[in-house]
């Protein structure tokens, strides 16, 4: 159930249209199902045959005007408070005593028309369609007064999350003010008038949150939003300092035939102008140390490199997230961040769930909490690279990287959810959940060719090779059941784990290092996010089409130890981890 309230000066005109046919003629049936006193006049019910409906309007009018006459100058300028009420569109019809009863509370947990009080606020509540009213008071007292409404739209929505609960409708997440601003009705309606998918103001906020991903400076934010097609307005001070920036859509313009302009904070709340600021302020990613940035590799594409770069970081990001320090809030920025830079790069077949995933995350990096000292300048260069590499991605780029990059997000994805709940941030955590099944369905899609042709590097193994590979993954990994022979889950696994004794590792110690990195009850397939931890780990080519090309000494990564037998197992994962250093090189395992 979502309220929506808006204030006005024009009593007449508001109940000219919640009576009228509609904008398109969606309104049927207008009607009263409530009131301050229960006799309120009805033009919509009113079927005297000597009664004209408008008469019976201006009488409506005039009541709920009574108190803001005798006020006189003492009346606020806005007297009319107008909240819309809607249900989910999978709720149950309710029936015009139910939405009396609706109407009432709500007027009462503002403190409109408190029950018992003869003084209250007037009020009328219209339906004039299934699944929503209107309820319109004049804020004058019956003593003159104006009454007190601080905080009105908090109050409205925990009264709708108290009925919802009570009716049995479905319950929404509790909010806390940090949502970005939903379209308004005349944005929509103009964004179905003019053939859009979405209305302006969705589209600008995609748009600002990809120019902003990893932008090293100011101007080169500025700089994106124009490449993006966007109109950029910048409002400066005497001295030619920028205080503000406004952006508009090509195309979209008012009555007037002016461009529709918005501001970044009209936009989201951490894209305004200030909020950027301090963003890019925080140290530009050119400044950071790129672990894993610069492998010497001739045989990986630039945006290969960088993703596999990302899959290191956002590892360490879920660690932090996982620590439960309040910190990780600016991770949740980075993460945003790689996220907007991933869509935007990513083959076609996966861009579309990646940028859901994107949007919907969105959500999950605002909230109240305030990270004073997180340095995000990693997170923000992995960003950084993989726009500046996205131009490659159509040379060679066959979905392996990203896959590996997707698994970890999604394990991402989920550690923020539990960091958002344990805050009791049940909007965030329901966005960084949604963000993970899009992430899902994202990796399936990236997954399928390079997963496929490791299951038959696996299949092609000798038997006894094979047999020796699913034992070593039997005994390290319990949970397993897959017996030898009769089953393709480990198929991919066994093929890995082949690579890295040929790349000089130890299979068992390394398989034992990659299930300690982290928790894997999260994980869809377990198999799968091992089968990629150990790419990374023993430095393997993550997509198919490199799969048997070992690795190259010298080249300005670690090389494999002599005796395989020397790597070590990493220790137990604690349960509340420290979290590393962001700008560290990854240990090498």
């Amino acid at each position: 159930m979502v309220p929506k309230i808006r204030r006005g000066s024009r009593t007449h005109g508001l109940l000219v249209y919640l009576y009228g046919p509609g904008k398109r003629d969606e309104h049927t049936d207008p009607h009263l199902v409530g009131s301050w006193d229960g006799f309120a006049p009805d033009p919509g019910r009113d079927t005297s045959p000597d009664t004209d409906p408008k008469v019976t309007l201006a009488r409506l009018t005039a009541a709920l005007d009574l108190r803001v006459k005798q006020a006189g100058d003492q009346a606020p300028a806005q007297h009319v408070w107008h909240c819309s009420v809607r249900t989910d569109p999978g709720d149950r019809t309710l029936t015009d005593d139910e939405w009396n009863t609706v109407a009432r509370r709500l007027v009462h947990a503002v403190n409109l028309a408190p029950e018992g009080d003869p003084d209250g606020c007037r009020w009328v509540a219209v339906r004039h369609a299934d699944d929503h009213i209107h309820i319109l008071a004049t804020m004058v007292r019956g003593d003159l007064r104006r009454p007190r409404m601080n905080y009105d739209f908090k109050k409205a929505q925990a009264e709708c999350r108290r009925i919802e609960q009570e009716m049995g409708l479905r319950r929404l997440k509790p909010g806390d003010g940090t949502g970005a601003k939903t379209p308004t009705s005349a944005e929509r309606f103009k964004a179905e008038r003019t053939g859009r998918p979405e209305t302006p103001r969705e589209t600008l906020r995609e748009a600002v949150r990809q120019a902003v991903a990893g932008a090293a400076s100011e101007a080169e934010f500025f700089t994106r939003l124009r490449e993006a097609g966007l109109r950029v307005k910048l409002r400066h001070a005497p001295s030619g300092d920028i205080l503000g920036y406004t952006v508009a859509l090509p195309g979209d313009r008012n009555r007037d035939r002016e461009p529709v302009w918005f501001a970044g904070s009209t936009l989201a709340p951490d894209l305004s102008y200030p909020k950027i600021q301090r963003r890019l302020a925080g140290g530009t990613p050119d400044e950071a140390p790129l672990p894993e940035a610069d492998s010497g590799r001739s045989n990986w594409s630039p945006p290969a490199r960088w993703r596999r770069t990302a899959t290191g970081i956002a590892e360490r990001a879920a660690v932090l997230l996982d620590s439960d320090d309040d910190e990780a809030a600016g991770q949740l920025v980075g993460v945003g961040e790689l996220l907007d830079a991933v869509a935007l790069t990513s083959p076609a077949a996966t861009r579309a769930e990646l940028g859901a995933a994107a949007r919907s995350f969105e959500r999950a990096t605002r909230s109240h909490v305030r990270a004073e000292r997180a340095d995000t300048r990693a997170i923000r260069s992995a960003a950084r690279g993989i726009i500046q590499a996205g131009g490659a991605l159509g040379r060679g780029e066959d979905g392996g990287t990203t896959a590996m990059l997707v698994s970890t997000l999604v394990l991402v994805a989920l550690a923020a959810a539990r960091w958002h709940s344990a805050r009791g941030h049940a909007q965030q955590a329901e966005a960084s959940r949604q963000a993970a099944e899009h992430l899902r369905a994202a990796y399936r899609q990236a997954a399928a060719t390079p997963m496929q042709s490791l299951r038959d590097q696996g299949r092609a193994l000798p038997e006894a090779q094979r047999r020796a590979y699913e034992t070593t993954i039997r005994t390290v990994l319990p949970e397993n059941r897959t017996r030898p022979g009769t089953s393709t889950k480990n198929d991919a696994l066994a093929a890995t784990l082949a690579q890295t004794e040929q790349a000089g590792y130890d299979p068992k110690a390394l398989l034992k290092e990659a299930i300690a990195m982290r928790e894997l009850d999260t994980a869809e397939d377990v198999n799968d996010v091992l089968v990629w931890r150990l790419r990374r780990l023993a430095q393997l080519p993550a997509h198919s089409g490199e799969a048997n090309r070992r690795p190259q000494a010298g080249t300005g990564r670690a090389t494999p130890p002599a005796n395989p037998a020397s790597v070590r197992t990493a220790p137990p994962a604690s349960p509340r981890p420290a979290a590393p250093d962001p700008h560290s090189r990854p240990p090498r395992r």
